[in-house]
């Protein structure tokens, strides 16, 4: 049966508060990077948790090696109180940011390059259209409604 942690470091990042999401399965560390705002308080940060975790967009995976810790109480309340005093997020998680950062610019790329495409092939049918009708010898009027051209031949 595999094993399946998550942890949530909330830090102070000029000038928002920072919440970042590090879930670990089967060996791979998949994180996520939440603005809040304002200081979260701690039902604050539970409530988006309970609503808002499954809607999270995790970072592609990242291999690591999962260290398995000891069951000794205070040795857990030593490494706890180590990571509260401890501000950043780990190299691994910084990776897994930097990963996902750069798949959504690749998207981002694409889909604005689609966008232009379109808007040039629209372009061009436009000035056919009016080739056309000028070769014609018809009178053209150009009408703009709400965004929307309309090209109107008498």
């Amino acid at each position: 049966m595999d094993k399946v942690s998550g942890k949530l470091t909330v830090f102070f990042e000029e000038p928002f508060w920072v919440g970042i999401f590090e879930r670990i399965s089967e060996g791979k560390l998949s994180v996520c990077k939440v603005t809040f705002g304002v200081e979260p308080k701690d039902n604050e940060i539970y409530d988006f948790v309970l609503k808002n975790y499954y809607r999270l967009r995790f970072s592609p995976v990242v291999a690591i090696d999962v260290k398995e810790v000891g069951c000794n109480p205070k040795r857990v309340q030593r490494e706890v109180r180590k990571q509260v005093q401890n501000i950043g997020i780990g190299i691994k998680s910084q990776q897994a940011l930097k990963l996902q950062q750069e798949q959504l610019k690749i998207e981002r790329k694409i889909v604005s390059r689609e966008q232009r495409e379109a808007e040039k092939q629209r372009q061009y049918e436009l000035k056919q259209q009016k080739r056309k009708a000028k070769h014609r010898g018809a009178v053209i009027y150009i009408l703009l409604y709400s965004n929307k051209l309309s090209i109107v031949i008498f």
